[in-house]
């Protein structure tokens, strides 16, 4: 064989084996991070209840996984801020994440009633213009004084959403003496009007914090948050509360029951 031959086959095994090579990466990393969602899951729903994870060599054997593929998949979660590793004792939750049910119209201080206690820190409230988009969801001519609020909310004195609210002014007027420091919106707009909630549409997606979002969280700019708006009615199908919620995406966890209907 001419040597220019032996090169481009030398050559051909060569980029074989970096293509396996990759091939078998890309796999570990697949199955990692599948790894990874099952023991968030069971972070999150107390599988581990003295707080500490089992032992690498027990997770390989109980998921079917390499070494390597758990070391991979416990990296991913130590990443996320949920885990930990302390030199003789092992892997420890070190982080917990709060449930938000998506099925029910509640405040967050009645969805998280369980779990501590909800605070509110009034940054920001008064009358303002508006804005097209906002006139519009609450059916009110553009450029109408609504209340605008802004609270940062915590819960156990931890940084946990960040809120921007619009209300009709004929409503508002009458939150500016409560105590929206301890009691959620929802309550007081149900005592003002007389009426219960009816409903709500709400979008969720995730977003990356602003420089001021993220200072007031007390999070890394630039990181990812859940963004919840969401706009409610009264039980007579008004629209008096337009939201736009920032959750610190770290501590916490959206969750519903879901029926199919055909």
């Amino acid at each position: 064989m001419p040597p220019s031959d032996r090169i481009r086959d030398h050559a051909g095994q060569g980029a074989t084996t970096v293509a396996a090579h990759r091939a078998r990466r890309r796999l570990r990393a697949d199955q990692a991070r599948q790894l990874a969602d099952l023991l968030r899951h069971q972070l999150l729903t107390g599988g581990f209840p003295d707080g500490t994870l089992p032992h690498e060599s027990t997770l390989a054997a109980d998921y079917r996984a390499s070494r390597n593929t758990v070391r991979q998949a416990l990296d991913l979660l130590r990443a996320e801020g949920l885990v930990e590793r302390l030199p003789g004792v092992g892997t420890v939750v070190v982080a917990q994440k709060y449930p938000h049910g998506l099925d029910r119209l509640m405040g967050l201080a009645e969805t998280l009633l369980e779990h501590g206690r909800v605070t509110n820190e009034v940054r920001t409230m008064g009358p303002a213009p508006a804005p097209t988009p906002v006139a519009e969801r609450l059916h009110i001519p553009p450029g109408t004084d609504v209340l605008y609020i802004e609270r940062l909310r915590r819960l156990n004195a931890l940084p946990l959403s960040l809120d921007l609210t619009y209300i009709p002014l004929d409503i508002g007027t009458d939150l500016l003496g409560a105590d929206l420091e301890n009691t959620d919106v929802f309550r007081l707009l149900e005592t003002i009007t007389g009426q219960h909630l009816g409903h709500a549409e709400i979008t969720l997606e995730a977003v990356n914090a602003d420089a001021h979002s993220a200072a007031v969280l007390e999070a890394p700019r630039g990181t990812a948050v859940l963004m919840l708006e969401r706009l409610t009615h009264l039980a007579d199908g008004r629209p008096v509360d337009l939201e736009f919620i920032r959750f610190r995406g770290d501590r916490i966890t959206m969750g519903g029951l879901l029926h199919r209907s055909l």
